[in-house]
């Protein structure tokens, strides 16, 4: 179907019988050769599918001679017209993947981006690299790439999809490594694998199961994989990797291969020219490796994940070298070498050369700058600085030379200080005797871990650099022998987002890389009592590779777990994918609970990777259940669908609560995080946190009794600009997003919401209003009566007329109004000048029809306008002529500002003063006039209340957001954004991709092991923080609870005390009493049940406290609940108060 023949005329212009199907192998070969002979439709890149005939479900013999074919049409064409490149794939249905297949290798500049061509491409014989797709790449579908496109930007995007990339190996860290890299979009994955399928690789691989054994490893994953981005093309390798075949491709990685066989492909990837980017990485049991060599000469584009700095210039001065103060409401995070710019700069305009100047001393609030300003002009006012990041070159050792000298190693747990080169030591040990023995050492085999122990000492004692002179650690040489063959799935999942990220980098040049060892183990995970060896052996089960790990008497407890998951979003597909590889609730007796309220969205699809894009619209919760079923069908899931909150208590209950093992935490948001904070703090019972940002994530173990809980450690308030800031002053283009945002909500959304209150009942509205009596209220009504008599629209033009209007109100009169109140000339009472930094000096726009943006806000606006009153948009809403007819028409009234408006300048209020009136008078001739508006409005007359959706690009409501705050920002002179990055701030969007996310699991899941296995001390648990961009990972210990001590007792937040009986009040306090406490306040919920100060509450004492709580506090309690729960406040014998866990009577 290539455009140069959509029709039967153009098949008469190449040649080609009319009745040609494309369908089958003859009329395809024909269509091609023809296509190929013509000079004017010569295509730069042919695409060849090889799913044709049909691909049988149960037999797949016609997948080999489809690719035959296709490799036999993509030879020939080649032979016979020079210079056609090809490609070949098995997907029948697929996008077309290059406009331009130009000969970009050619011109490739060696920095992140760069490309090699390949001439051709057979699925599963030859490599799958295809051509680079050079500046004709594919558009970016922004709706399904938002999130990852906050964190990487278009660029990097579009390096991206540019780059072809092998992975060798595809046990369970090939599989989670290719995984990720399918969801970040890149032009190919090609899957590398000599090996057949075993029993043993179901612990780590999650694209295989049962049906696959036998089958070659690569080839079982293609087709699953190819599901996860139909726009990345994804092939498999199963011939021996020879030199030959790496030349196709930008990034190589290998899971899985010799030290000989390393060192032979790293020094030919360097010597390539361009370079081809060297990674291997490892999974052994509970350790792992990583080493990158991205080339002698490899250039970071953007070494971290942070926009340049900036600040807002309050003075410079004249001097040698010159001193930059900028104002003191945030501080500057400058440092000393970096490089700035200068803008906008009134008085000393000798910097606004957009020359970079160098720091050469920051300080928190001000900066030196390597400059000499003495005989520049005298700053006056305004300015500002902004950093300019610097690509950074750095230069990787081969493999070879690494070995010998690894240099420095990255410290994530300083626990393990001497860790790094014992285990750079240790798989060089395993290295050598899977070389001499041709096999892994046997699972619990003294012999066997005897000869890796001293091929490991003679490796040390051969050593230069890190030779370590006390004795090596035995016992975790032993562990790392006994396991060395197991792939573990939290531990592929770990080092999967470390080197998806890393291929990530290689193919952009986009953050730091890995340099360039890499060394991690958490034999913390394992039982704390002693591994039997005959525990370890193999079962001929799927969860073999872990049962030699951690033996099968932890393996029945992980099967036999009740765990319960909230949130199946980027954590909760990944959290359910490791459970059902690990086993988790996988028994009758074990039960794996899921619950999310939220419904599968477009943009999900980039790094929620159980989902398709057939799941659109339907519940996330249990299309990830039946994923994760799909992946073990053993898995015990239920799936729900409700928020846990205080309203799903009845679900979510007590007995449900009391029977779990463990609850993990999926969430986005840290409301529902402290509510499942103070739940599991109440039944005591086990929490495992995790967040992600972007390439940022963290970790959290909660832990009863042993840990802090989530909450005792608060995140400091998001700073927020004052209201007067947003309203009245911004100075950057978040400040008018923000108002933006608000605009509309209150204009679309909002308004239209209390209408719609009024019109359903009109008496009980105003009796509210009335009983509010505010100004606020008054605002309401004010705008509420705009809406239904000035500005109540009932034809599409009359929403054009009120878009005008109101484009002349908020970006001319306004700002006029705002100026004549505070001239630029102004003023403080202390005599400074009013429009000092931050704040900037607005002017008003003059409206323009030849300004598209102008009239793009109008189109958007009165469509919105339209929807809202529920008149129907005409063919002609979109044509920019006809619209401009009738804008140019529209009477806009000559504005006057007035005297006496008072505009909120104090950055501690929290709303926006108006200027004093009788409210209550005001609302009452409102409400009247109200009246008389619902009578002229048609019987059932209702309005639409419009909410942002910031994912749907055709609903106009961030064209609408973004152009307002372009508009404002044109206004305050700040520098105006697209609507991708209006999306980002005003949709607030949070940043995500794959790698940090399968990172932050797979840590989480580490953990896990410690949990249901039970006995392990506070030092043995792990909290987390890293980021990738840099990289970076810091392993800390938890932090233990405070305990309250008292006489001799002591208690934490974890405690609850329980009282059996239905007791009353006085019985309550003479039992505290009798513990030395003396009760002073009872209080249930937000009720006060006794206190001493109240006489009346004596009354009480005799009385049962759940009849008082019944009566005071409104308490029902549910069948289902046994007890009530107080809060206590007492004082000890000295007067002092002392809080006390939380009491629950069981009076049932």
């Amino acid at each position: 179907s290539h455009p140069s023949f959509p029709s039967t005329n153009g098949r008469d212009r190449l040649g080609l019988p009319h009745r040609a199907s494309t369908t089958t192998p003859p009329a395809a070969s024909s269509i091609a050769h023809h296509l190929c002979s013509k000079p004017l439709f010569r295509p730069p890149l042919l695409s060849i599918s090889s799913a044709w005939p049909p691909r049988p479900k149960a037999d797949a013999t016609a997948v080999p001679e489809a690719a035959s074919a296709a490799r036999t049409l993509a030879a020939a064409l080649r032979s016979h017209t020079p210079g056609v490149r090809t490609i070949c794939f098995r997907r029948r249905e697929r996008r077309e993947l290059i406009k331009d297949g130009g000969d970009a290798a050619a011109k490739t500049v060696r920095i992140g981006e760069s490309a090699a061509g390949a001439e051709g491409m057979v699925a599963g014989e030859e490599v799958g690299g295809g051509s680079s797709r050079g500046n004709g790449v594919a558009e970016i579908d922004e709706g399904l790439h938002s999130r990852q496109l906050a964190v990487y930007g278009r660029e990097t995007m579009r390096r991206l999809f540019a780059s072809n990339v092998l992975v060798s190996g595809l046990n369970g860290l090939g599989a989670e490594i290719a995984k990720n890299l399918a969801l970040a979009g890149l032009q190919s994955v090609t899957l590398h694998d000599e090996g057949n399928v075993e029993m043993w690789d179901l612990s780590g691989n999650f694209f295989l199961t049962e049906d696959d054994i036998g089958k070659n490893r690569a080839v079982a994953c293609v087709a699953k994989l190819q599901e996860l981005n139909n726009s990345v093309l994804i092939s498999a390798l199963t011939d021996e990797l020879t030199i030959g075949h790496l030349s196709k491709f930008q990034v190589v990685v290998f899971t899985d291969i010799s030290l000989d066989k390393a060192l032979e492909f790293d020094d030919y990837c360097r010597s390539h020219k361009p370079p081809i980017s060297f990674i291997k990485t490892e999974v052994r049991g509970l350790f792992g490796s990583v080493f990158c060599d991205f080339g002698p000469e490899f250039t970071v584009l953007d070494v971290d994940d942070h926009p340049p700095h900036t600040g807002i210039i309050a003075s410079i001065s004249n001097d040698n070298p010159a001193l930059v103060t900028c104002i003191d409401d945030e501080r500057l995070v400058f440092d000393d070498g970096d490089l700035v710019v200068f803008s906008e700069v009134q008085g000393m305009t000798e910097l606004n050369d957009g020359k970079p100047r160098m720091i050469i001393r920051a300080r928190p609030f001000s900066l030196s700058i390597q400059v000499d300003t003495s005989n520049f002009g005298i700053y006056t006012k305004g300015g500002i600085v902004t950093q300019v990041k610097q690509p950074k070159i750095l230069h990787f050792k081969s493999l070879r030379d690494s070995i010998r000298e690894p240099g420095d190693f990255p410290l994530s747990d300083c626990s393990k200080f001497r860790r790094p080169p014992l285990l750079h030591f240790a798989f060089l040990a395993l290295d050598k005797f899977r070389k001499e023995f041709g096999r892994f050492p046997g699972v619990g085999c003294g012999q066997d871990a005897q000869r890796f122990m001293e091929f490991t000492a003679s490796i040390n004692e051969a050593a230069t650099d890190y030779k370590i002179d006390d004795e090596l650690d035995e016992k975790l040489l032993w562990l790392f022998a006994s396991g060395s063959r197991a792939v573990l799935n939290p531990m592929a999942a770990m080092f999967g987002g470390i080197v998806g990220q890393e291929v990530v980098k290689a193919c952009s040049g986009k953050f730091h890389p890995l340099f360039q060892f890499f060394y991690f183990d958490s034999v913390e995970s394992l039982p704390s009592y002693q591994l039997d060896p005959k525990d370890l052996k193999p079962l001929n089960s799927r969860y073999d590779a872990q049962i030699s790990v951690f033996g099968s008497k932890l393996q029945k407890k992980l099967r036999d777990a009740n765990v319960f998951i909230v949130g199946s979003g980027a954590l909760g597909c990944e959290f359910l994918k490791n459970l059902a590889l690990m086993g988790v609730s996988c028994s009758r007796k074990g039960k794996l609970t899921i619950t999310d309220d939220d419904v599968i969205e477009k943009s999900n699809l980039s790094c929620q990777f159980l989902f398709r894009d057939r799941n659109i619209g339907q519940s996330k919760s249990t299309v990830a259940a039946a994923a994760a079923s799909g992946i073990n069908s053993c898995l015990h899931i239920v799936a729900l669908q409700n928020r846990a909150c205080p309203d799903t208590e009845h679900v979510f209950h007590d007995a449900f609560w009391e029977g779990l093992d463990v609850a993990i935490n999926a969430l986005d948001n840290l409301d529902s995080r402290m509510y499942m904070d103070m739940r599991c703090l109440y039944f005591q019972k086990p929490l495992l946190e995790s967040g992600t940002l972007g390439t940022q994530f963290n970790t959290q173990m909660v832990i009863p009794h042993l840990t802090e809980n989530y909450g005792a450690s608060p995140d400091p308030p998001e700073k927020q600009a004052p209201m007067c800031t947003i309203h009245s002053f911004p100075h950057n283009i978040d400040h008018c997003l923000t108002w933006a945002r608000s605009e509309f909500e209150g204009m679309l959304e909002k308004i239209p919401t209390e209408v719609n209150s009024f019109l359903s009942n009109p008496t009980q509205y105003a009796a509210a209003m009335r009983k509010a009596g505010d100004a606020q209220a008054r605002e309401l009504i004010e705008r509420v009566h705009e809406c239904l008599e000035k500005e109540r629209c009932e034809r599409f033009e009359d929403c054009i007329t009120w878009a005008r209007l109101k484009f002349e109100d908020y970006f001319s009169n306004r700002v006029k109004q705002l100026t004549f109140t505070f001239p630029e000339d102004a003023a403080t009472s202390t005599g400074t000048p009013f429009w000092s930094a931050p704040k900037r000096f607005p002017h008003p726009l003059k409206f323009s029809a030849a300004d598209s943006s102008h009239i793009h806000f109008i189109m958007v606006a009165s469509i919105l306008r339209a929807h809202s009153f529920g008149i129907s948009i005409p063919d002609w809403a979109k044509n920019t002529n006809n619209l401009v007819d009738i804008v140019n028409k529209v009477a806009v009234p000559e504005f006057k500002p007035k005297g006496g408006v008072k505009i909120e300048t104090d950055e501690k209020a929290n709303s926006i003063s108006v200027a004093s009136v009788d409210d209550i008078a005001t609302i009452e001739d409102l409400l009247t006039k109200l009246e008389a508006c619902a009578e002229k409005l048609p019987p059932g007359f209702q309005m639409k209340s419009i909410h942002v959706e910031k994912d749907d690009d055709t609903n106009f409501h961030m064209d609408l957001i973004a152009g307002l705050a372009n508009m404002r920002a044109r206004n305050y002179g700040i520098q105006e954004v697209d609507k991708l990055k209006a999306k980002f701030i005003a949709g607030r969007i949070i940043p995500a991709i794959a790698t940090s996310t399968a990172m932050a699991t797979g840590l989480v899941c580490l953990e896990l092991y410690k949990v249901l296995a039970g006995g392990r001390p506070t030092e043995d648990y792990r909290n987390t923080f890293g980021n990738l961009a840099l990289p970076f990972l810091t392993i800390s210990e938890p932090f233990r609870p405070t305990v309250i001590k008292h006489r001799n007792m002591g208690w934490t937040v974890w405690n609850r005390w329980s009282i059996k009986g239905n007791i009353t009040v006085a019985e309550l306090l003479k039992w505290l009493s009798d513990k030395g406490l003396n009760a002073y306040s009872v209080s249930c919920g937000n009720a006060l049940l006794y206190n001493t100060m109240f006489p009346r509450h004596k009354d009480r004492l005799s009385r049962k406290i759940v009849d008082v709580a019944k009566e005071v506090a409104k308490v029902d309690v549910p069948e289902y609940r046994k007890h009530v729960d107080v809060v206590v406040a007492c004082e000890d014998g000295n007067g002092n108060d002392i809080d006390i866990p939380l009491i629950s009577i069981y009076f049932r």
